[in-house]
């Protein structure tokens, strides 16, 4: 792959390491982080360099990459006189990895448009661990060719790239994965909690029902780490908190009935109201041990 001038913009857990991919992959990058720091950590690490402003990073890049917290984070780095678009070179394309709602992903597709610059909603899944391996599920909206020319960099970081149709469709592709992890993961918890009352040797059982029809990543991944009651791996409960309340005013413009996600965000608000904000979101078990 040739080298290209590239922009990342947020340097969290996930950031932080697809912005190494894409150095490591022989890429000029520039980073941006609003706790300069970090960002200069980064450029340590990988060798490449960073930049005062969003707009700053994506002078003259032939892409910009982002990864921040939420929509209000996404439009303060986006929009204004040192955003993002303010700073892209006209054909320039633009790919968003935050996990935001999917009427930021068209607001801020049309200001592109207008601007002659392209952009991808491309939020992603695999959590911390897939960001750091390289190995993220990465489900994009917007044009093809933007797609097209921008999907081999995204491989840098991601073991699977798609375009799931236009604008806003990689955020409510998004939503639907979040709702399933959600459902599942109540499911697991109810599951193990019961083997466990039950005087089962939990932990074989994961072994063995791992192998048949209620096999998951979820079981495979959490399932030894619930049992032993540790919550320290991948993906927060404040962030799914945030995805599912995404997906719970989503529901409200296309009329899905989302009763068990309803009621699986109100457990993860109870789980935050004990202390466990940051706990991961296999968590879900302990509201049934109290």
């Amino acid at each position: 792959m040739a080298s290209l001038k590239l922009a990342f913009i947020g340097l969290g857990v996930m950031g932080y390491p697809m912005a190494g991919h894409l150095a490591k992959a022989g890429h000029d990058v520039t980073v941006y982080n609003r706790t300069v720091a970090k960002a200069e950590a980064w450029a340590k690490e990988y060798g490449g360099s960073f930049a005062e402003t969003p707009a700053k990073t994506a002078e003259g890049c032939e892409m910009v990459f982002s990864c921040v917290g939420n929509d209000d984070d996404l439009r303060s780095v986006v929009f204004g006189e040192e955003g993002i678009l303010a700073g892209m070179d006209e054909g320039a394309i633009f790919v968003d990895h935050t996990t935001a709602s999917a009427d930021v992903a068209r607001e801020i597709y049309a200001a592109a448009r207008e601007l002659d610059k392209r952009f991808l909603d491309g939020p992603v899944s695999g959590g911390q661990a897939g960001a750091e391996n390289g190995a993220l599920t990465i489900m994009l909206g917007g044009d093809q060719d933007a797609f097209d020319a921008s999907k081999s960099v995204m491989g840098c970081y991601g073991k699977a790239v798609t375009l799931m149709g236009e604008a806003g469709a990689g955020q409510l592709t998004k939503m639907v994965n979040q709702i399933c992890i959600a459902g599942l993961l109540q499911g697991l918890s109810e599951g193990l909690n019961f083997a466990q009352l039950a005087g089962l040797d939990a932990k074989l059982v994961v072994d063995v029902i791992s192998k048949g029809a209620a096999q998951s990543w979820q079981m495979e991944n959490r399932g030894y780490t619930m049992v032993d009651d540790e919550f320290n791996f991948g993906f927060a409960v404040d962030w799914m908190r945030k995805d599912l309340g995404i997906c719970i005013a989503e529901s409200a413009n296309n009329g899905a009935k989302l009763p068990v996600t309803k009621t699986v965000a109100d457990f993860y608000d109870q789980i935050a109201a004990k202390g466990g904000n940051r706990w991961d979101t296999s968590s879900l078990i302990r509201l049934l041990k109290d």
